[in-house]
């Protein structure tokens, strides 16, 4: 099969396509002809070896894990002997805890987080879902979402933002969004009551007066400084960037203000909440209230263009690799 393998963290071009041997599951392992997978900003985080606490996972002097890729979509065309719930021409995705979703086939663990794909969504549909829209959810969810709230997204048009605008939507709060000029009309269009510009002035001028019970910042170049006074009085401010300014903030919020500063660290989660929260968000798909935005697509021999995509910083939406 091929595969991207890289040996060193670095820039893109540390990925190399390579043929190796195909796998074989264990018996509690299905095997997953994969069709698509994403460049997200997490992986291009793991191939660049930062933040530094990462390599916890990845590897402290190189990437232990040699294949990258957490979400696939695909056909199971092979089970181990354990398998009960799963069978081969099953249509799935989802996310390896163990990587590895950047090559043509690879094995998955029936309990690790992978649901069958319902007749009406494509592989890029819900390639995306397992990473994004999880965490976008996730966020929501810790920070009590309810019908009737008031919540900024920052960063409304990248993937995470995306999914966040139409998650609040669903759940009946009223949505204002923060996203780039050439992003303004397409998220409008995702339901929200009002558009800001970042080019056209600090945030925090443009809101005026007005307050939020959650400011969501879903690209993390917001702190809590500059947005507390967008907050209600019993606010939380939400980024998915954490630094040690953050966890300050948070052990303070909690002990002597009534605004709250939260992050939490979805991918650490266990796989049982994962998989709570990726079923949530694929109803909504399939019900069609909620949709993946698909900025570009590339092929598995494109990786290293996808990936400097990423970089760049400018994507909106999601970034699918097809194989």
């Amino acid at each position: 099969m091929k595969a991207i393998v890289y040996e060193n963290y670095g820039s893109p071009e540390v990925f190399n396509l390579v043929e190796m041997e195909k796998p074989v599951p264990k018996d509690n392992e299905v095997l997953v002809a994969i069709k698509a997978s994403t460049a997200t900003a997490p992986d291009a985080q793991m191939r660049k070896g930062t933040p530094y606490i990462g390599r916890l996972y990845t590897g402290i002097n190189g990437p232990k894990r040699k294949i990258p890729g957490y979400e696939f979509a695909g056909e199971v065309v092979a089970i181990g002997e354990n398998v009960k719930q799963l069978k081969t021409g099953d249509l799935v995705f989802g996310g390896s805890t163990t990587l590895g979703c950047y090559a043509e086939y690879k094995c998955i663990a029936e309990d690790d987080l992978i649901l069958k794909i319902p007749p009406k969504l494509s592989f890029e549909d819900v390639v995306p879902l397992s990473n994004s829209a999880v965490t976008a959810l996730n966020f929501l969810k810790i920070a009590k979402i309810k019908a009737g709230q008031k919540i900024l997204i920052i960063g409304a048009s990248g993937a995470v933002g995306s999914y966040a605008v139409q998650i609040v939507n669903n759940y009946g709060a009223d949505v204002s969004a923060v996203c780039s000029t050439q992003n303004l009309s397409w998220v409008k269009s995702l339901g929200v009551d009002k558009v800001f510009d970042y080019k056209q002035g600090p945030i925090q001028q443009q809101v005026y007066k007005q307050k939020f019970d959650i400011v969501f910042d879903a690209v993390g170049k917001y702190s809590f400084s500059t947005s507390k006074n967008m907050l209600s009085a019993t606010g939380c401010f939400l980024t998915v960037n954490l630094s040690f300014a953050l966890l300050g903030n948070m052990i303070w919020t909690s002990i002597l203000s009534k605004k709250k500063v939260i992050f939490t660290a979805t991918g650490a989660a266990s796989v049982a909440n994962r998989i709570q929260l990726l079923k949530e968000v694929l109803q909504m798909a399939e019900n069609g209230k909620l949709k993946s935005m698909i900025d570009k697509g590339y092929s598995i021999q494109q990786c290293i263009e996808a990936h400097k995509y990423v970089d760049t910083g400018r994507k909106s939406g999601n970034v699918v690799i097809t194989i």
